[in-house]
Formats: structure tokens, C-alpha cells, sequence
């Protein structure tokens, strides 16, 4: 069976709060790779672009709302209905449920903007993470993706890479930067973890 398995690519949910395009490049990334697939993108936003970004590339977009994640089992059928391998948050902005990280044990991974265990924790996302990298003078920001736990940004780190920041630095420059790296590294280690062991 084990031979049988690694003819089918393997099944990736993305879930994301926002624009999407750490979503979109991953489903760009492992497009007709026969490795692995984005089978299906859900949002806490009705009006999320990520949303219209996953239908136009032909991956099924799903909204929910906070009782379909919290207070009833919904969100929890789907994805036992899809099965994925591996659950990707790429800037969903809730607190992920411990009956989903139960019902998928070391499959739910998040990526952070900034070199966790510094600027974590609720409220840290997106701007507010580099502006607080540079409000403090921070010399090394950077990424850490990370497995999902019950609290935020807490769970083990899979992966960090950092660049020192200059003295010019600016939001929108250090923001940039990031989201280079989050393109670049994101969708690489989504893949190593498939590939490996920890996954089958």
C-alpha cells in the first residue's frame, strides 16, 4: 500500500484571513508538481480576496463563520470529509480549535512574520509585527513557521531565517522583505514536511 500511496499528490488546506497571496503562491508552487495539491482554501472573511484568488486558480473556497469553527463541528466535518495532509494557516488571524489540532496531530502548521518567540501572541500580525520590530530597534527580524498549538505562535518551530535590518528601514521596506521570504521559504517547507516521514 505504502507504493500505492505516493502516486496520489498529497492534499494541503490553506486556511487564511485576508489578501491571500501566501496562499496563491503556494498553490502556484505545487501546481501540477504530482506531489502535492491545494484541495481547498477557507476563510474567516466573506469578503476575503483570498477567496476569489483560490476560485480563480480553481481550488474550492470556503467561508465560515466563528460558530462553524468554535461552537459546532462543521468546520471540523470538512475537513475530515477532505482529509488533508497537511494544514496550512497562512495568515488566519483566530485561534485555531483544539478539537481540530486533536483530530490532526502535527498536520497544522502556521507562518509568522517575524523570528519567534519575540512578537508573538494575540494581536501580533502583519504590520503590527514590524512596527514593533522597529519601534524597539530590533538588528535581525525575519519568518518562523511553526506547528499549531492551543495558543498563539507558541507550537514548536519547524523553521526560521532571518536578515539583519537597516538603519533606513522603513514599514513598507521591511515589509516588503518579509513577504519575500515568506514566498521564497513558505511553499519549500510545506514540501520538506510532506516528503517527510512525520507526514505519511
Amino acid at each position: 500500500m505504502s507504493s500505492l500511496k505516493r502516486i496520489f499528490p498529497k492534499k494541503i488546506v490553506v486556511f487564511a484571513s485576508g489578501s491571500g497571496s501566501n496562499a496563491e503562491n503556494i498553490i502556484r508552487y505545487f501546481n501540477n508538481s504530482g506531489t502535492a495539491e491545494v484541495v481547498l482554501v477557507l476563510s474567516n472573511q466573506r469578503s476575503a480576496k483570498v477567496l476569489e484568488r483560490a476560485q480563480k486558480l480553481n481550488v474550492t473556497p470556503l467561508y465560515f463563520d466563528r460558530d462553524a469553527l468554535y461552537n459546532t463541528n462543521d468546520v471540523l466535518h470538512v475537513l475530515e470529509d477532505t482529509n488533508p495532509d497537511l494544514i496550512v494557516l497562512a495568515g488566519f488571524l483566530w485561534l485555531f480549535p483544539s478539537t481540530i489540532l486533536k483530530k490532526f496531530p502535527n498536520k497544522v502548521i502556521n507562518l509568522h512574520p517575524a523570528l519567534l518567540p519575540k512578537y508573538g501572541g494575540k494581536g501580533m500580525f502583519g504590520s503590527n509585527v514590524h512596527q514593533a520590530v522597529l519601534d524597539n530597534n530590533e538588528k535581525l527580524t525575519g519568518i518562523t513557521i511553526h506547528y499549531v498549538n492551543e495558543k498563539y505562535d507558541d507550537g514548536q518551530i519547524i523553521f526560521q531565517k532571518a536578515f539583519p535590518i537597516s538603519s533606513t528601514e522603513t514599514l513598507t521596506s521591511l515589509t516588503e522583505k518579509i513577504h519575500e521570504l515568506e514566498h521564497l521559504h513558505f511553499p519549500k517547507v510545506i514540501e520538506d514536511l510532506l516528503q517527510s516521514s512525520t507526514i505519511d
